[in-house]
């Protein structure tokens, strides 16, 4: 297809998916016992004029990783009765969660492997209308994701049986804050920046190299050499192997973001925390002293695209394996197209009940 076909189905979708998504389908989940999250929950829903009425309260501790019988009785439990009660359950196609609303299941068993039971809450939350419609679903591995590759078809109830979930969170309220306000004046333009890694024989390269085809070539910039990208002007889009290329140790690459600007990596835990790291910290080697690793882990992380000025991203609580992180040749073209946040990452996700997090507003979208 050329663009110009491409641009003219994109302006067609477009319309169709304006028409379809709106504030009123989106339910807003806050603890009670975190004022952070209360915080960003009124301001969130304030902003893009979410009915006060889609407004969910979970009392649990705001820790960031659960056993499965807390997710269970004190985030899942919750959230599906206040859905029940109010009759939203159809209507409701988005959930935000905030900032101290736990982030990870823990692992019983089989950690690290495609048997594991650990999930991100969020990948997890994504299975609840699938449970409330009397669905048995498989605790174990990823549970393959019905929107996935869906390039040509917006996302709605009953044909999609699942939610799509996002996070409002970062390593400050001026952060989250943030967040919310870049979505409300992104638009379409600036550059799509993908970085891929030299030599590297897996489908990642390829995937990334896709992803800059289906894209106008005026709005890609791209690169394959021991290079790493950065200080680039005008970023609205962004994808790498993060600190997974043995040449990206830099925290900050020093991007400018525009309003709108989304990204993604293939990295294990990027999404492991949003506490944020001291800033002497570095991103380091699995092979280093695992003193110098900071939650745990020596990779990049996910909230400091956010800190830096990114509008939406994604990450992984831990070890989700290559072909079950987001992918760029879905996500970014999609959100070129004109779908939503929460439309694109999804769209590019495999499975659910697996270790992915998106951040940001899920409404969110490049208005021309």
């Amino acid at each position: 297809m050329s663009f110009a076909g491409a641009g003219l189905s994109a302006l067609c979708l477009l319309a169709a998916v304006a028409s379809a998504q709106s504030p009123d389908q989106v339910l807003v989940v806050e603890n009670k016992q975190s004022l952070p999250s209360r915080e960003i929950a009124g301001y969130y829903i304030g902003k893009r004029g979410i009915p006060p009425a889609n407004l969910c309260t979970i009392d649990t501790p705001p820790v960031e990783g659960i056993a499965r019988q807390i997710y269970n009785s004190a985030v899942e439990a919750p959230i599906e009765a206040f859905l029940k009660k109010h009759g939203l359950k159809e209507k409701i196609l988005y959930v935000v969660l905030t900032t101290g609303v736990p982030l990870r299941i823990d692992a019983t068993h089989d950690g690290n492997t495609l048997s594991s039971d650990a999930a991100s809450v969020d990948s997890e939350l994504t299975l609840l209308y699938r449970r409330m419609n009397g669905v048995t679903v498989a605790l174990t591995g990823p549970v393959p994701n019905p929107f996935f590759r869906q390039r040509d078809t917006p996302f709605r109830h009953p044909l999609f049986p699942i939610y799509l979930v996002t996070r409002l969170d970062g390593y400050t309220m001026a952060d989250m804050k943030g967040l919310v306000d870049r979505a409300l004046i992104a638009r379409n333009t600036g550059k799509f920046v993908i970085d891929l890694k030299r030599d590297d024989p897996t489908p990642g390269n390829q995937w990334l190299s896709t992803a800059a085809l289906l894209i106008p070539k005026d709005r890609v910039v791209m690169d394959d050499s021991a290079s790493v990208l950065n200080n680039i002007k005008d970023v609205i889009g962004y994808a790498s192997w993060g600190s997974n290329d043995p040449d990206h140790r830099q925290r900050y690459l020093h991007l400018q973001w525009l309003p709108g600007a989304i990204a993604t990596e293939f990295v294990s835990t990027d999404g492991r925390t949003f506490r944020a790291p001291p800033d002497s910290w570095k991103i380091g080697n699995w092979g280093d002293d695992p003193r110098t690793f900071y939650a745990g882990a020596p990779q990049s992380l996910t909230a400091d695209y956010i800190h830096e000025g990114a509008s939406g991203a994604s990450g992984q609580v831990t070890e989700p394996f290559l072909g079950y992180c987001p992918r760029p040749d879905f996500v970014l073209p999609a959100y070129f197209s004109g779908r939503t946040l929460a439309e694109s990452f999804y769209m590019g996700i495999p499975g659910l009940s697996w270790m992915n997090v998106v951040i940001g507003d899920p409404l969110m979208r490049l208005l021309p």
